[in-house]
């Protein structure tokens, strides 16, 4: 669905509003419908939290009903491709479109085994984890009584929400739902930048990992672009890999042959998703050291 300005949507009719912000919370329209008229909204968190504030007062019975409209993750619907647009991508953010058979197994085993503890499916923001991320809140949450389940529950659906309006709503102010990974590189034994270093980004998983952005340093140390934004940093074990051989070798720095260091993992967990993680190395061709910046 294209996207709108919160001034469009503070001046359009009632269907007009509806129609554009309808799917935020899934299948129910309800929920736009409850706010309509509270507008004009001076901000987009002005309206995000209008739409929750509609959520929690609505009865107890309307709040499962949103709960349960919700797919399981990787469940049947998924699977069959009848997944509203939001929900696919939100679902394959996580990686939950490539599972093998043996994590497939142990989805359905897990949104049995909540299903038949809470009646509803599992519901989480998987926009904010990596996969093995997901599995954990699982196992986590199957732990809850049902009470504090709902509640958790409802407060997964707002922050999908959130990050929905962020994608759909164009406003001065964006909603606080993003990260952001950064690096750069410092050739400490010349005192300066390092530049043209390649840069892998990989998310760690129990079978392997998974490749996410490859860049390059500019004559600042630093990739022109965060390796991550614009969305939130999926929890999980990430690995940053730098090729400083080749760098050092074409800098005429002395080296063995082979070199002593060619390329340098740097391996390091996110449990923040909308935080900032700047991962920077510091190298020379025989030693190098990393921390989390700002």
């Amino acid at each position: 669905m294209p996207t709108i300005s919160l001034q469009r949507l503070n001046t359009a009719d009632t269907a007009q509003f509806v129609a554009a912000l309808g799917d935020i919370y899934e299948h129910a329209t309800w929920v736009a419908e409850a706010v309509a008229g509270g507008r004009p909204f001076a901000t987009l968190a002005a309206l995000h939290d209008a739409m929750a504030a509609a959520v929690e007062a609505a009865p107890a019975d309307r709040r499962l009903a949103l709960i349960r409209s919700h797919p399981d993750l990787a469940g049947k619907a998924a699977r069959a491709g009848t997944l509203t647009s939001a929900s696919t991508s939100e679902q394959a953010s996580a990686g939950l479109d490539r599972l093998t058979e043996a994590e497939l197994a142990e989805f359905q085993r897990l949104n049995a085994a909540y299903r038949d503890k809470f009646g509803m499916p599992f519901i989480v923001c998987v926009r904010r984890h990596g996969k093995e991320s997901v599995l954990r809140q699982f196992e986590r949450r199957l732990r809850n009584d049902a009470a504090v389940e709902t509640q958790a529950a409802l407060s997964e659906i707002f922050r999908i929400a959130a990050l929905r309006l962020d994608q759909r709503v164009e406003a001065p102010e964006r909603l606080q739902v993003h990260g952001r990974l950064s690096t750069h590189v410092l050739d400490t034994r010349g005192g300066h930048p390092a530049a043209g270093v390649a840069v892998e980004l990989f998310e760690l998983l129990a079978g392997g990992h998974f490749h996410i952005a490859t860049a390059a340093t500019n004559r600042d140390g630093r990739t022109d672009a965060p390796l991550i934004d614009g969305r939130p940093l999926p929890i999980a074990r990430y690995e940053l890999r730098f090729h400083v051989g080749d760098y050092f070798a074409r800098s005429g720095a002395p080296q063995h042959d082979p070199p002593f260091l060619d390329v340098v993992p740097v391996q390091f967990s996110v449990a923040e998703p909308e935080g900032h993680y700047h991962v920077p190395l510091l190298v020379t061709p025989w030693s190098y050291s990393t921390y989390r910046g700002s």
